[in-house]
């Protein structure tokens, strides 16, 4: 639990508040309540969001921009959304673009940048990324001529290189792609210091933030990137994207676009008809978040701000605890960052004569359940030497309690080897 002396601790929701939010939690399997650790492949949903969801289809649902009012409320309701979206990432509204995924939005961004680039141009990447920070600019190496660069990780710390960083950009760098955390180790990246070496050679920032988005609150001015995407399924909210843009950087990009579509951002990045009812249940999935650290009318991000604060330090506490008891278990290895160091509370490991695919159905059979495998950060599971089984990975979430962490610890020692 959080100390009382937090400076987050006023008008703050507790776990068993928070928890009371989600129906999820209610589910039993073999004859346990469930706990969750999988909020790294995407979170449970509170009740408030699918209610949003419901209602909107229900007694709103129109196409935009026509003269009746179902169509005036669902313009209505994209308006508001982009305005609690550009909230949570201390951005304008209108810097907001809404699509499917972080994925597709990536491919989409890169495709208008690509246009402007040719041989010798150069986009570094990391070998922290998710393979959605990676592919969408290897497609321009074969579409444009371009040369993507990969920065390294140290494999012993899950820590990006930050002298190879510095050699692989150059004066042809026209882009550097970043994650702020790895969704497979939690590694958290100084993004503002990467940005600076990017500033330095007048290249572009693009940050993939889909893990960070949960575990701390997004400052697009603080990180100064160009370009940031993310995606609500893993804040609590539906499988719906997010792509934030500077307005000029929005303005300037050279869009396949259809000819009669919206030719001003950032509707003129949202290709085709969208996913209206995930529009709005992302804005709830910010005022759910809000609501956790007392969100009143009028100030959303001094909420967010709390909310964040107080997450934090309950993520920490957890992933600490959990860290703590995996590592006294004979044959586990961790990876990643140790909890002394900047990182997310997600946690990866093996277990010594064990797949991570049985480890992983252990802890099913014990209600707990948790994911295995690369979870598409493929080209760092492989510099981690588990290119064949990958790694099990247990996420803490908002709604995360000591309790379940022991019951994870638990299960994962009644395998282990007896050494």
């Amino acid at each position: 639990m959080m100390p009382v002396s937090s400076p987050f601790a006023h008008h703050l929701l507790t776990v068993e508040q928070i928890r009371d939010h989600f129906p999820a939690l209610e589910r039993t399997h073999s004859g346990r309540r469930v706990a969750y650790f999988d909020g790294p492949g995407g979170t449970q949903v509170p009740r408030q969001v699918a209610d949003a969801i419901r209602e909107y289809l229900f007694h709103h649902n129109a196409n935009t921009h026509w003269r009746y009012p179902t169509s005036h409320e669902t313009d209505a309701a994209i308006l508001n959304a982009r305005q609690a979206v550009a909230e949570f990432l201390n951005a304008h509204p209108d810097e907001v673009v809404f699509g499917a995924n972080m994925t597709t939005l990536t491919f989409h961004l890169g495709r208008a940048l690509g246009r402007g680039w040719g041989p010798g141009d150069e986009i570094v990447v990391t070998e922290l990324e998710h393979h959605a920070n990676i592919d969408p600019w290897r497609a321009l190496a074969r579409d444009r001529g371009v040369v993507v660069k990969m920065a390294a990780v140290v494999p012993g710390t899950g820590e990006l290189d930050w002298e190879d960083l510095r050699r692989q950009i150059t004066r042809r760098t026209r882009l550097l792609a970043i994650g702020a955390a790895s969704n497979a180790i939690g590694t958290v990246n100084d993004v503002a210091r990467a940005a600076a070496l990017a500033r330095a050679v007048g290249a572009l920032v693009f940050v993939d933030a889909v893990h960070y988005a949960p575990h701390a609150l997004i400052d697009v001015h603080a990180l100064d990137c160009d370009f940031l995407a993310c995606s609500a399924y893993k804040f609590y909210g539906p499988h719906h994207g997010i792509l934030y843009g500077r307005r000029e950087r929005l303005a300037a990009l050279d869009l396949p676009k259809l000819e009669p579509a919206p030719t001003d951002p950032p509707e003129s990045l949202e290709t085709g008809t969208q996913n209206h009812e995930g529009i709005v249940g992302t804005a709830a999935a910010v005022d759910f978040l809000a609501s956790i650290g007392g969100h009143q009318s009028g100030h959303r991000r001094d909420a967010l701000v709390r909310a964040f604060g107080a997450l934090h330090e309950r993520g920490q506490a957890l992933v600490e605890r959990m860290w703590r008891r995996l590592e006294a278990i004979p044959g586990v290895t961790l990876y990643g960052p140790p909890t002394h160091r900047p990182r997310t509370p997600t946690l990866s490991f093996t277990l010594k004569g064990r797949t991570s695919s049985e480890v992983a159905d252990h802890l099913t059979s014990r209600a707990v359940f948790a994911s295995n495998g690369d979870f598409y950060a493929t080209t760092l599971i492989r510099r981690l030497g588990q290119a064949e089984h990958g790694v099990v990975r247990a996420g803490c979430a908002c709604y995360t309690t000591e309790e379940e962490v022991d019951r994870l610890v638990d299960a994962v020692a009644e395998i282990a080897p007896r050494t």
